[in-house]
């Protein structure tokens, strides 16, 4: 019997099973057995055990019908009704239903994801995973709700758009499609480095205003939040101002002038006209940068949102340029309005770099000590490490909105260029299904993988091929007027702006805790096979999207997505799949990237030593963090993990508690309940009485007032404290 079902396998592996999709694959008994199993499970009570025997005997009936009608191809649906009338006359009635309701399920599921009509239903009835998708937008104001509304039908069209593969792939949850709310319905762009440097000092155009270069800092702070609103309408992703206290420091010397002029006509004394003219400049300065903190925040985009906005600083070494550093940290620590709330918007990230500010004698120590007192009192700034962001991505320069870095390039003239490139889109592969379906075996893990790689591949070209679509006329701030560097003209290809590895495209991935826990344990971790083994699948990414790159000539990157509702999303689809899949499925959420076990405690330096050996295949997006008790009175404590990281990772964030509730006064970190976050003290969820600012991924939310998906929620909950109070400031120093 054994060596007749074996000789039947090996026959029916030469089988080509064709799928709904297009894709041909290799006919697999298991499958087989796992969906009558399933459906034997279904209506099966607890209590009844399962006959295995008698689902290996029809699974052998199954197969031996399949051999004897079909010889090459057999299509999934002849499969599926096989299995049917096999279960009927075997008089396995509830089993058959139990597998025909299943199958019907899958086609009405199928059909509703591209049908308006179902989609716009979701989100008139509020559903969760539609309008909590994103934490950055408010689903109960009226602009908000007109881009949801948009987005629900772009995604119905979008998915009929895409190659039947990537769609199929995508709604089962083998991969995800980042923003079919807007991508390849529209052929947009997702983030960006903004030539502001270009915009200011030539002047652009927006709506039926000609804007001349600014003659003074105030003017340019102004205009850079009219450009930031206009090219946020424009794309779908995040945006950065890199290195904007050289940008603007320029813009500061024209006070300056102005100010001295203005003195040595009322001064006779030079020492006190130029005193007059720094102070007045100084206040200048401080002024400027407070209008844009406020104009960033206020501003709603034509999505709905505040526009995802990032500030590189930290370089600059003259007296303007530091005053523009000092100003934007005052500003963070200030707080907006009356009750001193911490700004969601722009996320600032500060560069350290040795020589200039990183050590005691460093000209620029004082701000770096103002960057690390912000840190504690509104998390933000991030710290990018200089030395170590070049060694990584090939060149200096802050992340396009949350994490995700440009890789060196360099102009036909052999000019280093980052401002006005972009990323043309994501993919996300789902790392934890690839190992749960590989059932422990490492050699079907990567086969399984190989093929889930395959049709990543032909949506990122599809990305790039839609982003080449658009016309320079459809987003003139974009690809006519400067932010994307060079200034095309009507009828132009947008794909001179993106070939030749100028702009990137990147393949994501999530949950390489779950995957090192399905080979290893949960508490793999420490164990140096598991943790190569781990190192190797992001390798093998980084290896595919080299091959990629030389095939099609644009840079494909991997990137450690986020996932703010990716987390959730895959892991509900999941459980769904594989049931509740102790320390996998059953946390309720997927680990982000490659990220330790939120629920465990490391020191922060076992978790950057832990963690810093993924971005080198990973460079196209990432970012480590680590969670702290109060710091507020213990700024060393936060110094010394950023010294400690300088030479060790690229780029790191602050998760510290700075909840306030203004009813009772509270300062420190609300409980996580089902309703939101609540003071401890007094129980207050209320978004107008206290502020509630948690790390969302990359970036920071308020959940309190836009809810997050379920999935977030808990994750944020789980998290652990990497260090307690206490000694820890002299345990770190001695680190």
């Amino acid at each position: 019997m054994l060596e007749t079902k074996k000789d039947t396998v090996n026959e029916l592996t030469k089988l080509n099973v064709l799928k709904r999709d297009g894709r041909i694959t290799d006919f697999d008994r298991d499958k087989i057995v796992q969906a009558i199993t399933k459906s034997a499970r279904a209506v099966n009570d607890e209590l009844s055990p399962i006959d295995f025997t008698v689902i290996d005997e029809i699974t052998d009936a199954i197969v031996g019908e399949i051999q004897t009608r079909f010889v090459k191809d057999v299509k999934i649906y002849e499969i599926q009704n096989v299995v049917e009338h096999k279960l009927l006359e075997n008089h396995k009635y509830d089993w058959a239903k139990s597998y025909i309701n299943y199958r019907t399920q899958k086609d009405f599921e199928r059909n509703q994801a591209t049908d308006i009509n179902f989609t716009i239903q979701k989100l008139l009835h509020k559903d969760a995973t539609v309008v909590n998708e994103n934490a950055n937008k408010d689903s109960e104001v009226f602009n908000t709700q007109r881009d949801l509304t948009a987005g629900t039908v772009a995604k119905a069209i979008g998915l009929k758009m895409l190659p039947p593969k990537v769609a199929n792939a995508h709604l089962k949850g083998d991969i995800h499609w980042h923003d079919l709310d807007y991508q390849p319905y529209s052929p947009m762009t997702n983030c960006c480095l903004i030539d502001f440097k270009e915009m200011l000092n030539h002047g652009f155009k927006i709506g039926n205003a000609e804007v001349e270069p600014p003659h003074s800092i105030q003017t340019a702070t102004a205009q850079m939040s009219q450009i930031i609103a206009n090219v946020a309408s424009s794309q779908y992703g995040g945006c950065s101002a890199d290195r904007v206290d050289e940008l603007l420091a320029p813009f500061a010397q024209k006070n300056y002038d102005k100010h001295l002029k203005d003195a040595q006509d009322w001064i006779d004394d030079p020492k006190k006209q130029r005193e007059f003219a720094k102070s007045k400049t100084k206040k200048d300065i401080y002024d400027a940068m407070q209008a844009l903190e406020y104009e960033i925040n206020t501003l709603y985009s034509s999505q709905g949102q505040t526009p995802f906005t990032t500030l590189g600083f930290g370089l600059g070494t003259n007296w303007m340029e530091r005053e523009i550093q000092k100003s934007i940290l005052k500003i963070r620590i200030a707080g907006l309005g009356k009750e001193h709330r911490t700004a969601i918007f722009p996320k600032l990230v500060f560069t350290l770099k040795r020589g200039l500010n990183l050590n005691l004698t460093d000209p620029n120590y004082d701000i770096k000590e103002l960057a690390v007192e912000c840190a504690t009192k509104r998390m933000y700034p991030d710290v990018l490490m200089y030395d170590k962001i070049v060694a990584l991505t090939g060149s200096f320069k802050a992340p396009m909105g949350c994490r995700s870095f440009l890789q060196g390039w360099k102009d036909a003239q052999g000019h280093e260029v980052n401002a006005g490139r972009m990323n043309l889109g994501v993919v996300t592969l789902n790392l934890p299904r690839v190992a749960m379906e590989s059932k422990g075996d490492q050699d079907r893990f990567w086969e399984i993988l190989e093929a889930r790689l395959a049709i990543c591949k032909e949506a990122l070209v599809f990305k790039v091929n839609r982003a080449k679509q658009a016309k320079p006329e459809n987003a003139p701030i974009l690809y006519q007027y400067g932010a994307f560097g060079r200034r095309l003209k009507r009828g132009e290809s947008v794909d001179e702006l993106f070939k030749n590895r100028r702009a990137t495209v990147s393949l994501g991935y999530i949950g390489l805790y779950e995957v090192g826990t399905v080979f290893f344990g949960p508490k793999w971790e420490k164990n140096p096979k598991a943790k190569a083994f781990t190192v190797q699948v992001v390798k093998d990414l980084y290896e595919h999207c080299k091959d990629w790159e030389k095939e099609y000539g644009y840079h494909f990157s991997v990137y450690a997505t986020p996932s703010e509702s990716l987390t959730d999303t895959f892991c509900r689809l999941d459980t769904k799949k594989f049931g509740k899949v102790k320390n996998i499925t059953d946390k309720e959420y997927y680990t982000n990237s490659f990220h330790y076990d939120v629920r465990k405690a490391p020191t922060p330096f076992e978790k950057i030593d832990f963690e810093k050996d993924y971005p080198k295949y990973s460079a196209g997006g990432f970012i480590h963090y680590c969670e702290y008790p109060n710091l507020k009175q213990n700024p060393k404590a936060l110094e010394a993990v950023w010294d400690y990281a300088y030479d060790r990772i690229g780029y790191l964030g602050t998760n510290t508690p700075i909840d306030q509730c203004f009813k009772c006064g509270y300062k420190g970190e609300f409980k996580p309940t089902e309703k939101g976050f609540e003071c401890p003290e007094c129980g207050n969820y209320d978004p107008a009485t206290c502020d509630v600012v948690k790390r969302t991924c990359g970036y920071l939310g308020n959940p309190n007032q836009r809810p997050m998906v379920h999935g977030r929620h808990v994750e944020i909950a789980s998290r652990v404290k990497h260090m307690t109070l206490g000694n820890d400031q002299n345990t770190i120093a001695r680190q």
